[in-house]
């Protein structure tokens, strides 16, 4: 093949490089504010059906808006001057007794019961290491300094945590109050034979996010509220504080109820805190409630929301989780939905008209 001019070849592959490498970087700098329109769309979309269900009771939709925000607005107020307050007392209870449980860990009927229960475990070099190792940590200055080091880092990434909340909620109150003009925005760059069939996948898709979250965020509540009373019950160290961490965990599709019980159940573990007998009640009823998420509690509310076969909903979370992290497994279910419906109701007819 004769080239005519290698330099203008050459000139346009170099041109073309440049701005794709242009392109990912900029989407790696902007990874953060991606990932906080992301949080908020997805967070607008959940809101959404309850506007809409106001809406077909004959309210306007800004008198929906505001009754949906005001609702938003005091759950969050009645959550946080309910439970911050115990989790608060709680976390500071638990810093005063770290010396406790430290003296507790070191202390030569402890050790000996764990060489009754292990005889085969060196239980005396390791208590020994352990116990060399923090005292050469807090009398090196060195060590000391990239403790205060790492101290800054946390208290910086509050901050930087708290300035994200506050920018989602922003960015979600812009959504909410303009979700039907960016959709009418949007589906004018359709062409106009095909507006109407677009735009109908539009709302079934947008409706389908919506359920979603709100079906995870019921079953994260219910969670939540199911681990406190038990774990009150049982006398569990904590137990606001870890109702707390089961409802978070929950809001993560798939996995977030078992990684929430398996630190739940390590934390009655700890000396001190709790007991083996605790953390074995508590084991024992992690793996009965997660049956009854499974088979009872989650089919009732996420059959409503989106209708995805078990291996393909394994199969997203897993991939979205690996690509995006928490968002990325959060959007995973909703965007196989998504992409299912169009196989069914674009791909496929236009299969069979051929």
């Amino acid at each position: 093949m004769k080239i005519q001019n290698a330099f203008r070849i050459g000139m346009v592959g170099t041109l073309g490089v440049g701005v794709g490498l242009l392109i990912l970087t900029s989407i790696a700098t902007l990874a953060t504010i991606i990932t906080y329109i992301g949080v908020a769309v997805f967070l607008a979309l959940g809101l959404d059906p309850a506007i809409s269900w106001l809406e077909s009771r004959g309210l306007p939709r800004w008198a929906a808006l505001l009754v949906v925000m005001s609702g938003v607005g005091l759950l969050v107020a009645a959550l946080v001057l309910t439970v911050v307050p115990i989790i608060v007392e709680q976390v500071g209870q638990l810093v005063d007794d770290i010396p406790w449980i430290i003296d507790r860990v070191n202390s030569q009927d402890w050790i000996e019961s764990l060489k009754d229960q292990f005889p085969q475990v060196p239980v005396d070099e390791i208590s020994l290491q352990v116990t060399t190792g923090l005292t050469d940590f807090f009398t090196n200055p060195d060590k000391l300094s990239e403790l205060a080091g790492g101290v800054l880092q946390v208290a910086v990434a509050i901050g930087a945590g708290v300035f994200g909340v506050v920018i989602v909620f922003i960015l979600t109150l812009y959504f909410v109050f303009s979700l039907n003009v960016m959709k009418r925005a949007t589906y004018q760059l359709v062409p106009a034979s095909k507006r109407d069939r677009f735009a109908d996948l539009t709302e079934q898709i947008t409706q389908s996010v919506g359920r979603f979250v709100l079906g995870q965020v019921s079953l994260a509540a219910v969670n939540g509220a199911a681990s406190f009373i038990f774990l009150s019950i049982i006398g569990a160290p904590f137990p606001a504080v870890l109702a707390f961490i089961a409802f978070l965990f929950s809001l993560v599709p798939l996995v977030g109820t078992l990684s929430g019980s398996v630190l739940i159940v390590l934390v009655c573990l700890i000396p001190g805190l709790g007991s083996p007998l605790t953390a074995l009640v508590a084991a024992i009823y992690y793996i009965i409630y997660m049956q009854i998420e499974a088979y009872v509690l989650s089919p009732r509310i996420m059959n409503r929301a989106v209708r995805v076969p078990g291996a393909v909903v394994v199969i997203a979370a897993l991939a979205g989780g690996s690509l995006g992290g928490v968002l990325g497994a959060l959007v995973a279910i909703p965007v196989a939905a998504a992409v299912l419906l169009i196989v069914k109701q674009v791909v496929v007819p236009l299969q069979n008209d051929r």
